[in-house]
Parts: C-alpha cells; sequence; structure tokens
C-alpha cells in the first residue's frame, strides 16, 4: 500500500522529538522507505527535519538527502561539517555527488572535495562540475559499465564483474575502442549465448543512441522519451564516452519542464514554490499582473470608443464578458496545442497548413457556438433578432482570430528563442480579450450603422 503521511503520524513524531525519544523515533523510521522519510521531513520545521536527519542509519541518509525538497536540502547542509558531509557523498553516484556540491559555497565545496576519502570517486565529481546543469554533461553520472571491442567474450565477463560493483544498476554495456570511443552496445543475451572464446568485434551491435555532453536536457529529454530509453551514453566532442544518463535523471527533468512552463501559463516568470517568501512570490507574479492591469485599460479604452452605441443599444453590453471570454478561452486552446506540440517535436507540415488546419477548425466552433447563442439569445432571453445576428457573427470572428493569434505567437515565440509556454499566459489572453471586444463592436457599427 502506498505510503501516506497523516496528522496523526506527524503528531507522534513531533511528541518523540519533543521528548527526545531517539530510540523509538528510530525505530519508528526504520521501517519506512527513504522518500517517505525525506516527504515527512519537509512536513517539519527545519529543527525537526535535521533532527530526524542525525539520527537516521547511514546507509539511508545519503538516499534521504537526494530527495528532500533542495531548500530543506542546503540548511541541513549547512549544520553539517565539510567531513561530515563528504561522508554522505561517498556514498552517492557521481551526478548526484556533482549536484550536491554544486549547491554548497565555493568555499565549502573545496572543503568537501579535500574531504572525500575515494580519490577516483573525487575526480569523476569535479570532472562533472564543469558542464552546465542543464546540459547532457550536467546531468550524467561517471558510473557504467564498458568493454573494449578488441576483447573477447571471457575477458570482458571479468572486466563487467569488476566494473558492476561500483554500479548501482547495470542499464547497457557499451562497447569502446583503444581509445575509448564509443562503438556500439553488447546485448546481454548475446553475451550468454556466445563462445567465450568469440571476440567482442563479431556480437556488439553497432547502432546506439548517444548525446554529446553540450546536449541540453530538455533534448537528452525528448530523445529518451522518443526511443524508449532506460539510459543513453554521453560523449564528448571526439566522440569517447565520459558517462551515461539514466531515466530518474530524465524524469526530474521532465517535471521541472513541465512546473516551468505551467507557471509561466500561469502568468508566474519565475521558478517559485509556495512555501517561498512572499518578496519573492511578488517578484514572480507581479510583472505578469502589471501586464494583464494595462491590458484591463486598453480593454477600457476600447469600450470607451463606442459608449454612444452601449447608450442606443444596451444590450449590446451585456454580451462583451460573453465575448471577451471566449476570445480568451479560444487563445489558450490553440496555443497550449502548439506549445505542447513544440516541446514534444510533434508539429509537422508548414506554417500555411497549420493555420489553414486552424481556421478550419476555429470556423466549424464557432458556426456550432454561434447557432447555439443565437437561439438562446432569442428564444431563452428574448432579444431582438438583429441583436443575435450581430452576436453570432462576432462570436464566429473572433473565435477565428482567436485561434489564429493562439497558433501564431508561440510559433512566433519559438522562432525567436523565447520560450512559447509564454503564449498560453495572461499575455495571449489580454491580447485576445481586447482583440474580441474591437471585433464585438465593429461588427455592432457596420450590422446597426451608429
Amino acid at each position: 500500500m502506498q505510503f501516506k503521511i497523516s496528522k496523526e503520524l506527524l503528531d507522534q513524531i513531533d511528541n518523540l522529538i519533543l521528548h527526545n525519544k531517539e530510540r523509538e523515533l528510530h525505530d519508528l523510521l526504520s521501517e519506512l522507505h527513504y522518500a517517505d522519510i525525506a516527504e515527512i521531513m519537509e512536513e517539519l520545521d527545519d529543527n525537526q527535519a535535521s533532527y530526524i536527519f542525525s539520527i537516521l542509519d547511514s546507509e539511508k541518509t545519503a538516499d534521504v538527502l537526494m530527495e528532500i525538497d533542495e531548500e530543506l536540502r542546503v540548511k541541513i547542509l549547512k549544520r553539517m561539517s565539510a567531513k561530515e558531509i563528504a561522508e554522505e557523498i561517498d556514498e552517492l553516484d557521481t551526478d548526484d555527488a556533482a549536484d550536491i556540491i554544486a549547491e554548497l559555497p565555493q568555499s565549502k565545496k573545496e572543503e568537501v572535495i579535500s574531504e572525500l576519502e575515494d580519490v577516483e570517486h573525487a575526480k569523476d565529481i569535479v570532472d562533472l562540475l564543469r558542464y552546465d546543469e542543464d546540459t547532457a554533461g550536467g546531468l550524467m553520472g561517471k558510473e557504467l559499465v564498458k568493454v573494449n571491442e578488441n576483447w573477447n567474450v571471457l575477458t570482458c565477463v571479468k572486466e563487467m564483474r569488476l566494473q558492476a560493483e561500483n554500479v548501482t544498476r547495470v542499464h547497457s554495456i557499451y562497447v569502446v575502442d583503444d581509445d575509448n570511443r564509443l562503438k556500439g552496445r553488447l546485448s546481454l543475451k548475446d553475451l550468454l549465448t556466445t563462445s567465450t572464446k568469440t571476440p567482442i568485434s563479431d556480437v556488439y551491435i553497432k547502432k546506439v543512441d548517444y548525446v554529446r555532453v553540450n546536449t541540453s536536457n530538455t533534448e537528452v529529454a525528448r530523445i529518451m522519451q522518443k526511443y524508449d530509453l532506460e539510459a543513453i551514453p554521453v560523449v564528448d566532442e571526439m566522440g569517447r564516452l565520459v558517462g551515461r544518463i539514466t531515466i530518474d535523471d530524465i524524469v526530474d527533468v521532465i517535471k521541472e519542464e513541465a512546473d516551468k512552463d505551467y507557471q509561466l501559463a500561469a502568468g508566474i516568470s519565475q521558478d517559485v514554490e509556495a512555501d517561498d517568501s512572499i518578496l519573492e512570490l511578488t517578484r514572480a507574479r507581479l510583472p505578469w499582473l502589471v501586464l494583464a492591469l494595462f491590458g484591463g485599460f486598453i480593454s477600457v479604452h476600447t469600450l470607451g470608443l463606442f459608449e454612444p452605441a452601449m447608450k442606443e443599444h444596451g444590450q449590446l453590453f451585456f454580451f462583451t464578458p460573453l465575448i471577451a471570454a471566449m476570445a480568451g478561452n479560444v487563445g489558450v486552446q490553440s496555443s497550449a496545442i502548439i506549445v505542447q506540440g513544440l516541446a514534444n517535436n510533434s508539429i509537422s507540415g508548414s506554417l500555411w497548413n497549420r493555420l489553414l488546419k486552424e481556421i478550419s477548425l476555429s470556423l466549424l466552433n464557432g458556426i456550432i457556438l454561434a447557432t447555439i447563442l443565437f437561439l438562446g439569445s432569442h428564444f431563452l432571453l428574448g432579444y431582438a433578432t438583429q441583436i443575435g445576428e450581430i452576436i453570432a457573427v462576432a462570436l464566429i470572428s473572433v473565435i477565428v482570430i482567436a485561434s489564429l493569434i493562439g497558433t501564431f505567437i508561440p510559433l512566433l515565440l519559438d522562432k525567436m528563442g523565447i520560450d512559447p509556454a509564454l503564449a498560453t499566459g495572461p499575455f495571449i489572453t489580454t491580447s485576445n480579450d481586447i482583440c474580441g471586444i474591437l471585433i464585438y463592436f465593429s461588427i455592432a457599427r457596420l450590422i446597426l450603422g451608429f
């Protein structure tokens, strides 16, 4: 059964900490998975979380450290000496170890690295720290299993046994040449069913998917998603095998990108969490709220241009929110589909074909919705037929224009190198609100002649 935090459990832990019942608390936590312990720690205050971390078994602390929220991890690390941090890092894979060291102040980084007992482990971590965190080099770990193309099967098996001791999970066996250049991969099935004297060059698979150290993390995620890979090798500029990226790292990348796009779509310009300070949350939200406010001023000004018409034909005013809302909704729908397609690299065909398809779709939707609105305004609300015609024609026009804006803007932003997720937020909603109101009253003026 999946673990769930309850108020009773938190109260129990709080009481055990309060009365310093270390043994009972240790026994309670020892049965839990490290991810569950991390979840509990995030529900407690900093002092309580640090206390729990201090009483955990040594084989769990490193895993818990990687699972907890980054902000809490930084606070816990501040309370630890360089030697204590080094002891935790010695238990982690190189990619996780490099991530933790990267979060430390520069002076403490050097102290921690100097305290690492495993010299080779320390060298690998230092090497990983050279790469940008948003690239394949920043994602990869050094732990992998590789064999030389000039070996036979028996030699490979012996070497693999030695290498596998330092690898948590063997996803693939990579084949390299004498210069460590990636040549292919080895099937475990072929290895087990082939004579021990057979040269590896006769059995390894020459086709292998790989990425370079400077490949962006989003591109790595796209490749691994497309080809259903559990791991992918990373090569340097000379094609030499330098590491591998595993699926657990890519899941984190996908989640981070999804969170980022969701925040952009909601009008939040920075990466923030719910428990961040009021000042940080304000900085993230205020720019788009200011934009929405200016958009509101423009909408008010646009309505003011048609004030005489609203005095003479007051019924038109009551449908203004409906027209504006439909424009915003249609624009967000269209832009969301395009943004998703750009993210997945699944948009095919020319721009004109995409726009033509969007026009056809919006026309069909517009006609259906306009028919419903016309019948409803006439038979349910009792408005004159002419008013119904104005609203119906305006709705069709607004839906078509809004869908085109929602399609074109994210494609344009993508061409300009700007995150197209911006197009699904207040930017697209505000612009379509203004366009919707302008189109609505322009059509009304055309039909009514005011």
